[in-house]
């Protein structure tokens, strides 16, 4: 699979993609739900999973009565999933931990502000209104944060993809069988 450039992967990072956290129930089964994003950090323009990944953490807000919240208060392991919706695909997938953030131990509403512009928002400050009237409701609930520490990376870009070595190999055997 075709590996993502730093730039492209820094760029798909600021976007309101959706995405997909994992958890783990009490009985080992996962637990999946879609949820909002915020990275902060850097993506090195030779940024690599392995070799030379992102430096940063993810937030995630919550509020206390979510399952999946609950779920990562007992055990902080997950996955992240963040997918593009159109084809060609791209994606970006970690595996951390999460470690919970609350009031008033920590102010939160700095990074739930972001999210709210980020989502709500979208960059268009046409959208102001509709941000300040989703961040007053956030601060009527019983939110809290969630910062991720990356400790495994996949970026992924499809729209490079020209298969893997192996299919082209056979994808050439198979168009020189068929000329003879």
């Amino acid at each position: 699979m075709p590996r993502m450039r730093g730039d492209a992967w820094r760029e798909f990072m600021e976007q309101p993609h959706m995405g997909v956290l994992a958890t783990l129930r009490q009985d080992g089964r996962p637990y999946t739900v879609p949820l909002w994003f915020l990275w902060e950090g850097e993506i090195a323009d030779d940024a690599h999973p392995s070799r030379n990944p992102p430096t940063g953490q993810l937030w995630l807000t919550g509020t206390l009565g979510r399952v999946w919240c609950k779920q990562l208060m007992n055990d902080p392991r997950m996955s992240f999933c963040i997918e593009t919706s159109g084809p060609p695909s791209q994606h970006v997938e970690i595996d951390g931990t999460a470690e919970a953030f609350m009031l008033p131990e920590f102010d939160i509403w700095p990074v739930s502000r972001k999210l709210a512009e980020k989502y709500v928002g979208l960059g268009d400050p046409a959208n102001d209104a509709a941000v300040d009237a989703f961040f007053a409701n956030m601060q009527t609930e019983p939110r809290m944060l969630f910062k991720v520490t990356p400790e495994v990376w996949r970026a992924i870009d499809l729209t490079v993809y020209r298969g893997k070595r192996s299919d082209r190999e056979h994808q050439a055997a198979q168009g020189a069988q068929a000329v003879r």
